[in-house]
């Protein structure tokens, strides 16, 4: 079990405060500070997974709930003809983001927007955005993280022009949110809504 980068400040800072309230205070004091550290360090784990091998296999880029699983329900998808799985990520949930596919990043978007609850449809339109399109075999796939109530920022860690593997850690949406996937439009989606799925490890559709 590792910590993604982005959650030691968070983590520090929490331990700094109990410290400080430990001394200027008493034990008493630290441990509403100790149980935000190890609050910090649940949200911010990031457990190994096994990636599934196989040809024209799409993963979960996100631990989570699947909302949508299939032809997208308003008009917030990319431009072209997509298939589109949505998933939403709760407080509980592990937010370390992974690669749906192998392939080559074409493209990186920063989109500014909303912070409105994730689990609402529009919000994959209207919220704020980071939006990566990888390239394999040819066919393009769109992974987009999306802000909510409360996850007030994104973590992104690929740029144009990278090779990926499937199921490679990329990124980090901290507090919450929703990630956003489309394939093809003759991509065999494997999941349906209300399914759990576990990023780099299930299997969400196949692309030929």
């Amino acid at each position: 079990m590792f910590i993604d980068r982005a959650g030691i400040p968070f983590i520090l800072i929490a331990l700094g405060l109990a410290l400080a309230a430990g001394w200027g205070g008493g034990r008493a004091w630290a441990v509403p500070f100790l149980v935000l550290a190890a609050f910090f360090v649940f949200f911010f784990r990031d457990p190994n997974r096994t990636t599934p091998a196989g040809p024209g296999l799409v993963v979960s880029p996100a631990d989570g709930r699947v909302m949508i699983a299939g032809d997208p329900p308003g008009p917030g998808a990319p431009k072209g003809e997509w298939r589109q799985i949505s998933i939403f990520l709760s407080p509980m949930d592990v937010h370390v983001n992974r690669t749906p596919v192998e392939g080559k990043v074409t493209h990186v978007e920063y989109h500014p927007g909303k912070f409105l609850p994730a689990y609402k449809v529009e919000a994959g339109q209207l919220n704020e955005w980071t939006e990566v399109w990888f390239e394999r075999d040819g066919q393009p796939v769109v992974c987009r993280q999306i802000v909510g109530v409360l996850a007030r920022r994104i973590v992104c860690r690929l740029k144009t022009g990278d090779v990926v593997a499937r199921g490679q850690r990329f990124g980090v949406m901290k507090f919450g949110s929703r990630i956003d996937l489309f394939v093809p439009p003759d991509a065999l989606i494997r999941v349906k809504p209300g399914d759990r799925v576990v990023a780099g490890e299930t299997v969400l559709a196949t692309v030929s």
